[in-house]
């Protein structure tokens, strides 16, 4: 680890606000394990225990009443490997967050904000998102970042499709890229936690050093407001 970043980031604060259990791993787990070696205290909010999820297992071995609970055990051990401080559910029912109250759901998420005083804040971006769930969760922590009107945001993206983000109205300069090269192991060991979901995914329960070819070396993000840090670091 790179002590010197390690000390300028240590102390520093970052709220994670996703939809579903795995979210965190399966699209910048590589971020957050990175940060959270570095010294960053890591908030991880999911709306929901992904309850409507498809996926029971390979053979199924949960069912509707048992997959809630099942994933928030997945997503504690996922936090653990990734080094994530804290977990907190909103408790909203799977696939129903774009029906929950608007308002009541933005003050929540603000409410949060205030009481952690994050210096970073990651969420989805509510049209890029990819699933309604996202969209909203995302659509609701940017109005309260708004809000609360300290830090930076930035919106997660999937794969390396922001290395051309003038397909999505974007330029390179609003977009951040996280060397994530060191903390791809602790990535791996959180998509196996995520048992249930990632049974299907043959590729993630290979041998560790063919699976980690799989996982690129960088994660990807936009920027979702004015005040920002460098070209490759969520942090000034």
């Amino acid at each position: 680890m790179n002590t010197k970043k390690s000390l300028t980031n240590m102390g520093r604060k970052l709220l994670a606000v996703f939809a579903h259990p795995d979210d965190e791993s399966f699209i910048c787990g590589g971020t957050l394990a990175k940060y959270a070696a570095e010294g960053v205290e890591i908030t991880l909010v999911s709306a929901t225990r992904g309850e409507m999820g498809r996926r029971m297992g390979n053979p199924p071995y949960l069912n509707r009443e048992t997959l809630a609970a099942a994933r928030e055990i997945e997503l504690r051990q996922a936090c653990g490997h990734l080094g994530v401080h804290e977990l907190k559910f909103l408790d909203i029912r799977d696939k129903t967050v774009e029906f929950i109250d608007e308002e009541l759901l933005i003050g929540r998420i603000e409410e949060l904000m205030h009481e952690l005083k994050p210096d970073a804040v990651i969420t989805f971006h509510e049209t890029l998102g990819g699933h309604p769930d996202h969209c909203a969760i995302g659509k609701a922590a940017t109005a309260a970042f708004r809000r609360y009107g300290q830090g930076s945001l930035y919106f997660v993206s999937f794969g390396d499709m922001m290395l051309q983000p003038d397909k999505f109205g974007y330029t390179q300069d609003d977009i951040v890229r996280v060397d994530v090269q060191d903390h791809l192991k602790a990535k791996l060991a959180a998509f196996r936690a995520h048992r249930c979901q990632s049974e299907l995914m043959e590729w993630v329960w290979q041998r560790d050093e063919k699976a980690l070819r799989n996982l690129g070396r960088y994660e990807y993000f936009i920027r979702g407001s004015q005040s920002q840090p460098g070209k490759d670091s969520l942090f000034k």
